[in-house]
């Protein structure tokens, strides 16, 4: 029989009027009312029946079936009553083929080896049925059930009528899930009016006995269990012995003292459980585990207990009979568990729950102060707090502000004290990864054999006094940006494996197998001349190119101009704030050997030199013989600070200016020696760091004393 566009758009458009009235109503047997009637003109049958896929594809029931004369019914097995009692298992329906989206087509099921006598089940859908086509029901993205037509009468369906159950079945399926969703929605809805009676009956109680007697009976409502229980933590963490059972009908064994169930680390964690067949997913060779399914229990569903951010406990339901308890189940135990913590809290953890809110409390203002440090460190460390006018600066600047935001590597030079991490903290802040972490670490102030572990991290024993695991600098800076200062002191042996990680983007701790993920924005600095290092096999050609991808110049302080006075106004500003002694101003004489001195120390020098000032200076302007600075052509005593003794010295006062390197190295020897050969003093009177001073004087040809 041919199949007419009239006919199929007449059943169509009864499915779509079927389907708003569902949409109200709770009576899926409606959805083929009538349409039964249409439908034998375009496929004769004897039955009709909708299957709806259940628990993931475990199980299936009856949505909508329609019956002519004698055939076995299905009543009891209705989808939208959402019982799992309803339901069949997914093996005593139509076969798995259609629930992976292949049509069964069965001429005559006597005479189909398939289903030979005592093979088919009985009560299936098909039961009592010779021929029958079953559909799969496509919904949005899967299959959701299948469309069974069949007749007691074999050889009934041609292939028009297959093509005819097809084309219907493309109809109902997506009106069939948009059905479940709507009432698996009103479900919820319903289910979850249950929480605030919980809630109040759990507030009425500070006895635990009594609040779950009648947390039992404010949820058997909404949840059919057979057994209800609650396991909870001491304050140190460890499972007490006692459990708070509530069972129904024979008496429930406790698992043995001090043992834990299979599943006892996921609900530890935080995670809950669900368990539809205990039989198949529980450890029969676990004690625990031997011991639940001893009482008889089925299917489990529990929660963990959360108090402030630890896990305190559990909360589990449980059935003696399989699949009763699903995704929906556990999100109304999940809602259950947030107002049993509570109670429990009242009961037990008075003193605790005082305790708690001042560590949440705590806890807040840290957050807080977080934000506040976070916008304070974006501050001063932005583009817009780095002083200076001079336009070699201002060049740089712009420079790295069109860098900072693209995953470019920068490589900073200058000499030292020139501001190349205050530069690099700035590229960071203004970049996609500020809310990361910005890493620093410098290269020269770690002999080789620690550098590597400080960059990789190392692993317990990787070494003699690794008594334990640590992440390093690359591990640390995820998300973030990695500043490696000094980079041209690196070790050969270093620099090839920066080169590997920058090439391939992950890392191996050492003494470690495991291999990690390198996610970090790069940025470099160096007062070395790389290229000549390159030239005198000191640094990698290779790996220069990788770090040199987009090359700042930080000038020096000395061709800077007038921003010398703008720093030493600044520097004048916030030391003299902090060490309570106002604003003083600059007096002429100072303001000019700023301009005139050459800072081989730089920005650094310049602001150890305002500090000592301050210290010296009662109040008013700061004068030039307090800035404590060595005059070109002047003996070092003329120097000196006010009320500091000084070596002696011999220098020739009528001598023309020295040149920067004899400065230099006139300002090295005149530490020393103030220091008393102690290098640490020395250095931090000179504004460096201990390895830059030994760096100076291997350059400068001092002896090191």
């Amino acid at each position: 029989m041919a199949v007419t566009e009239v006919d199929l758009g007449g059943i169509v458009g009864a499915i779509a009027a079927r389907a708003r009235a569902l949409s109200r109503e709770s009576d899926p047997g409606g959805l083929l009312e009538g349409l039964s009637g249409q439908l034998q003109g375009l496929i004769p049958h004897d039955r009709v029946t909708v299957l709806y896929l259940e628990d993931g594809g475990r199980t299936v029931s009856v949505f909508a079936e329609h019956v002519s004369g004698d055939a076995p019914r299905h009543d009891g097995r209705s989808t939208l009553s959402l019982a799992r009692a309803n339901r069949y298992p997914i093996a005593e329906a139509v076969s798995s083929c259609v629930f992976a989206g292949q049509a069964e087509f069965v001429r005559d099921a006597q005479s189909d080896a398939r289903f030979m006598a005592g093979t088919a089940v009985p009560g299936a859908p098909q039961a009592g049925l010779r021929a029958w086509m079953a559909l799969p029901l496509m919904g949005v993205e899967r299959v959701i059930g299948a469309l069974i037509v069949g007749n007691t009468i074999p050889d009934a369906y041609t292939e028009a009528h297959r093509a005819a159950g097809r084309q219907i079945a493309d109809v109902i399926g997506p009106v069939i899930e948009h059905i479940m969703l709507v009432h698996t929605a009103r479900r919820r809805r319903q289910r979850l009016r249950v929480v605030p009676e919980v809630a109040r009956v759990l507030g009425s109680s500070l006895n635990v006995a009594e609040i779950f007697d009648q947390l039992a009976a404010a949820v058997r409502p909404v949840l059919d269990f057979d057994i209800m229980v609650t396991r909870l933590l001491e304050p140190e963490g460890i499972l007490e012995e006692g459990v708070l059972l509530i069972a129904e009908g024979r008496s429930v064994q406790t698992p043995p003292s001090g043992s834990r169930t299979s599943f006892a680390a996921r609900l530890l964690s935080g995670e809950p459980v669900l368990m539809r067949d205990c039989e198949s997913e529980l450890d029969p060779a676990n004690p625990a585990d031997r011991t639940i399914l001893g009482n008889g229990i089925r299917s489990f569903v529990a929660v963990p207990l959360i108090f402030g951010e630890k896990m305190g406990g559990l909360l589990g339901f449980a059935k003696r009979e399989p699949d009763r308890f699903d995704e929906s189940d556990l999100e109304v135990v999940e809602e259950i568990a947030q107002h049993v913590v509570v109670a429990v809290q009242h009961q037990r953890l008075a003193e605790k729950q005082r305790r708690l809110a001042i560590a949440e409390g705590r806890a807040q203002e840290l957050e807080r102060r977080v934000e506040r440090l976070h916008g304070a460190l974006s501050e001063p460390y932005g583009f817009g707090r780095i002083v200076g006018r001079a336009p070699s600066l201002r060049e740089a600047l712009e420079r790295a502000a069109r860098v900072a935001p693209e995953e470019t590597p920068v490589l900073l030079t200058g000499e030292s004290g020139t501001g190349k991490e205050l530069v690099a903290q700035a590229i960071h802040y203004a970049s996609r990864r500020a809310d990361g972490p910005c890493v620093a670490i410098n290269c020269a102030a770690l002999p080789e054999a620690l550098i590597e572990s400080e960059l990789f991290g190392h692993e317990r024993g990787a070494f003699t006094g690794a008594d334990k695991q640590k992440a390093g600098r690359f591990e640390v800076a995820a998300g973030g940006t990695l500043f490696l200062d000094e980079v041209g002191e690196l070790a050969a042996s270093v620099q090839a494996k920066l080169l590997r990680v920058l090439q391939e983007h992950e890392f191996q701790r050492v003494g470690g197998t495991a291999t990690l993920k390198a996610d970090f924005r790069l940025i470099v600095a160096t007062n070395r001349n790389l290229t000549d290092a390159m030239a005198r096999g000191q640094f990698r050609e290779d790996l220069y190119y990788r770090l040199s991808v987009f090359p700042i110049h930080l000038p020096p302080l000395r061709e800077r101009g007038e921003d010398v006075v703008l720093l030493a106004q600044e520097f004048v500003r916030r030391l003299g704030e902090r060490m309570g002694k106002g604003e003083p101003g600059l007096s002429r004489d100072a303001r000019e050997l700023l301009v005139t001195y050459p800072w081989p120390g730089n920005i650094r020098e310049l602001q150890n030199s305002i500090e000592r000032a301050l210290i010296v200076s009662d109040a008013g302007l700061i004068t030039a013989a307090q800035l404590g600075l060595p005059r070109p052509g002047l003996p070092s005593n003329e120097a000196s600070l006010p009320g500091v003794p000084t070596p002696s010295g011999t220098a020739n006062q009528d001598a023309p200016a020295a040149t920067l390197q004899e400065l230099e190295r006139h300002a090295i020897a005149e530490a020393l020696a103030k220091a008393k050969g102690n290098k640490t003093a020395a250095a931090a009177a000179l504004g460096i760091t201990r390895m830059r001073l030994y760096t100076k004087l291997r350059r400068l040809g001092l002896p090191s004393p």
